[in-house]
């Protein structure tokens, strides 16, 4: 199939099952931080994705809308992952093989899924690709690719900074054979495309203290939690079988392609796979004993492009050599990829397109049914923190109503809460719920974890004034805003007259 061909099929699925709202907890924070660049009050999340945030702005000059601009940039990066993909496997394995990667990449649902969402990580994945290929140029002798491949470095941290720490490594593996020359240009671009992006981040973000703090704060209260040196051994056996999950997740049928007796038998360059390995350890070195949800399975996007390079060998080599009919090959093929669209079309898990629309149209009914519960003058909105219809969807999609996080966070500088009105976000140590009357839980996805959370936060109010109303198969809680002292008591003010001012 030529390139081509490809690029139009990947570009065209992305856009027909586009997502219509901000899908996930960090889109709505890089939709917001579009507005206003604020890690400290996460619009976005440090570590702030400064670079992503700024083509954001760039593409929401034509589009108009945060959450499609954001979605347009998945759409490109996944063409030009799919370009950069095909390169190297032509160069490394023949065109045959490209085939095979390219129509891999193309129907995996973990990719399609993230071609179609406002997500950094198949921006990420795109970047991986490029680099892998300038840095296997290097490898190859043409040590003018050494400054290419470190702006391409720069310019991905400055779109996920994790990229930084996972591709340094293959970065200064091709150096190892240049001059010292070529090898002092290579870190001297490096570093001027950090810095060119880096300052002007600091400068946004109020300084380096108030970015550190932020950045810190976030470390220690998620992914530090739950590093190695501070887990059982279970947790990281655990994120190694999420891992293998995530990987036949991504391929789907395909995923089994290395256990094709034949491919056993296929030589192995030596430089390749010392490349490759050098190119895939340090993330799946830190993605088990540092930090990995499923939730957050985007991740592993940074290996698609070595992933797709060997399965499209392996799999090319079956079609090539397996004494197998011609027909039935390609009714093997068919129907790999007729199972990799349903899991991406119609599985349960939370990057299919059958639960991007369950979310937004279950969004849709809330945003109706606060509406006629409570006016935005007397009815402020609690949310929690969660990647789906939490806090942040609650803001963003409801900007005339108060909006509060619960539960208060603890800072340095004291107990905050996070509080958002007009899609803007502020770190407050006083409600402002004097004016309000009442409160409305922005009601979480179904499910017992979520069920169970929210019976732990109402049992701190008295029942007496609770008030619980079932509109289209959800519940929700409303309250007194005289019971808010219970669930934040060292952030809620006396009661005062008047009307809510806007937080600056």
């Amino acid at each position: 199939m030529p390139l081509t061909i490809l690029i139009v099929m990947v570009a065209l699925t992305r856009w027909m099952f586009r997502s219509r709202y901000l899908y996930d907890l960090d889109s709505v924070n890089f939709a917001l931080a579009m507005k206003r660049f604020d890690p400290h009050v996460h619009q976005p999340h440090p570590p702030g994705y400064f670079l992503y945030i700024c083509l954001g702005r760039l593409f929401n000059i034509f589009c108009h809308d945060a959450n499609l601009a954001l979605v347009v940039i998945s759409i490109l990066a996944s063409c030009a992952a799919l370009v950069v993909i095909d390169s190297l496997a032509s160069e490394w394995f023949g065109p045959s093989a490209a085939k095979f990667a390219g129509v891999l990449f193309l129907f995996s649902p973990l990719t399609w899924f993230h071609g179609t969402v406002a997500l950094t990580y198949i921006v990420e994945a795109f970047f991986s690709g490029l680099i892998g290929y300038l840095c296997w140029r290097i490898v190859g002798g043409n040590q003018h690719s050494a400054v290419l491949a470190a702006v391409g470095l720069g310019l991905s941290a400055g779109i996920r900074p994790s990229s930084l720490l996972f591709l340094a490594p293959l970065f200064l593996f091709s150096l190892r054979r240049t001059t010292p020359r070529q090898k002092f240009i290579g870190l001297a671009a490096l570093a001027a495309t950090l810095t060119a992006w880096f300052v002007p981040m600091i400068a946004a973000a109020g300084g380096l203290k108030v970015y550190f703090n932020a950045l810190t704060f976030l470390w220690r209260t998620v992914p530090a939690k739950e590093a190695a040196w501070n887990s059982s051994p279970a947790t990281s056996i655990a994120r190694a079988c999420t891992i293998v999950f995530i990987y036949f997740l991504c391929f789907g049928a395909a995923s089994l392609a290395p256990l094709i007796p034949m491919v056993r038998r296929i030589p192995v360059d030596r430089q390749k796979r010392n490349f490759t390995l050098v190119w895939v350890l340090p993330a799946l070195c830190f993605f088990t004993f540092g930090y990995l949800k499923f939730v957050n399975s985007g991740y592993l996007l940074l290996l698609i492009a070595p992933a797709c390079l060997w399965l499209g060998l392996w799999v090319s080599e079956w079609y090539q050599t397996f004494a197998w009919p011609r027909s039935l090959k390609l009714t093997i093929i068919g129907a790999s990829v007729v199972l990799n669209s349903l899991i991406f079309l119609a599985s349960p898990f939370y990057c299919s397109y059958r639960q991007v629309r369950r979310f937004e149209a279950g969004l849709d009914r809330t945003k109706d049914a606060i509406a006629r519960l409570g006016s935005p003058q007397d009815t402020l909105i609690l949310g929690v923190d969660s990647h789906f219809d939490g806090f942040r969807h609650a803001g963003y999609y409801l900007p005339d109503y108060l909006t509060v996080e619960y539960p208060e966070v603890k800072l340095q500088e004291g107990p905050r809460v996070f509080t958002m009105y007009q899609r803007d976000t502020q770190l407050v140590a006083q409600l402002p719920a004097g004016p309000y009357r009442r409160f409305i839980f922005f009601p979480l996805p179904d499910g017992d974890s979520y069920r169970d959370y929210m019976h732990k936060v109402t049992d701190k109010l008295p029942p007496q004034n609770l008030h619980r109303d079932l509109i289209d198969g959800k519940e929700y809680v409303t309250g007194s805003a005289s019971d808010l002292p219970l669930l934040f008591p060292d952030a809620v003010s006396p009661p005062k007259q008047g009307v809510y001012v806007p937080l600056h």
